[in-house]
């Protein structure tokens, strides 16, 4: 069968088409990668391709409590242990860079940190923090052009090291979900007046320019990219006058860099965003004219084959993974899926992380 046959992503050959799609565990204590940490993906690494929880290529970027980071010599020695887990079982590994802009709260960060966005505008909701349960989220100061920059060199330097050594197969951006990269596209949280607010291009510039960056150090091959057309996860405007025009033109741009894939969020079900507008799916993939990752509430055989059937390359599964490491295992012989324990989510510890053996 298809979804469990081999797959060429760049230099990388991955042994089927399912994608295990990141999720943030807040396993990372002082935001270090740990021991914990690699059991997990270990026990995971039969999945074609993992994905890894967002991490922060910036102090400035650490929103959520016990994230992991990707910028000091401690991180990356985590992440070399993670690596050599997941590849001493065959697997393949991809660290996504998540900055978390303005969705975050101080006493998550640490000391002499800035909260950065695009611009200066609070986003709705709250954060929750180890020390002071919820709190609402920091009002961010809106980047200058140098820290627009310091930020861009930040995921360079993070993405170079990860790579180079910590022998991470390759990067995913996390343009998605209302983080930072996502926040410069999104009207809702740019309101700048520069060559970086406004107009499509200038939306879409902080992005392109990040991932050309990433491209040109790592290779474009090692380089992937997350997006979330029509999400409306932390206070984003799911729907406006230029989304699907937005994201044609980002899709366009990003075939010219030549990097590995676009990844589709589908947030209709477990974030719970409106019905999408059109075929976005679609569209980006005709535009990219590339590998693109997609799926939404994966949890058998004949959900993945229509995903592939629909013209997409890989199928992402997200929350199943989360209580079923041997997913493809359980796929391929029809055993009936472990439900997860929400409540251990997001939770420091083995419970409900690596103990679902």
């Amino acid at each position: 069968m298809k979804l469990f046959e081999n797959f060429q992503l760049g230099k990388v050959t991955l042994k089927n088409r399912v994608v295990m799609a990141p999720m943030t565990r807040s396993r990372a204590i002082d935001n270090i990668p740990n021991e914990l940490m690699a059991k997990y993906y270990k026990q995971r690494a039969s999945a074609g391709l993992i994905i890894s929880e967002g991490t922060s290529p910036s102090p400035n970027g650490i929103g959520y409590p016990r994230i992991p980071g990707a910028y000091t010599d401690e991180q990356i020695t985590g992440w070399k242990k993670i690596a050599d887990s997941v590849h001493s079982e065959g697997g393949k590994l991809f660290v996504q860079l998540m900055h978390t802009g303005r969705i975050t709260a101080k006493a998550n960060m640490p000391h002499g940190t800035i909260t950065l966005a695009p611009s200066s505008i609070k986003a709705a909701g709250e954060m929750f923090t180890d020390t002071n349960g919820m709190v609402a989220h920091d009002t961010p100061k809106a980047m200058t052009n140098e820290e627009i920059l310091s930020t861009q060199n930040e995921y360079v330097i993070a993405a170079k090291r990860l790579v180079n050594e910590a022998d991470i197969d390759g990067i995913e951006l996390h343009a998605a979900n209302g983080y930072l990269l996502n926040q410069f596209i999104n009207p809702q949280s740019n309101q700048r007046e520069d060559q970086y607010g406004g107009s499509i291009e200038n939306r879409t510039r902080f992005v392109l320019e990040t991932t050309i960056k990433v491209a040109d150090e790592i290779g474009p091959d090692k380089v992937g990219i997350r997006v979330s057309p029509y999400g409306a996860y932390n206070d984003m405007l799911s729907d406006y006058e230029e989304l699907e025009d937005t994201f044609i033109y980002l899709s366009k741009e990003l075939a010219k860099s030549n990097i590995s894939y676009i990844h589709i969020v589908d947030q209709r079900v477990a974030f719970g965003a409106p019905d999408f507008m059109t075929d976005i799916k679609k569209t980006l993939k005709d535009n990219f004219n590339g590998i693109v990752i997609s799926g939404g509430d994966i949890d058998s055989i004949e959900k993945s084959k229509s995903i592939l059937e629909s013209g997409l390359d890989l199928v992402y599964v997200g929350r199943p993974y989360i209580s079923n490491p041997d997913f493809i295992e359980k796929l391929q012989n029809n055993i009936e899926l472990q439900v997860p324990n929400m409540n251990t989510f997001y939770s420091p510890g083995a419970e409900g992380y690596t103990d679902y053996i």
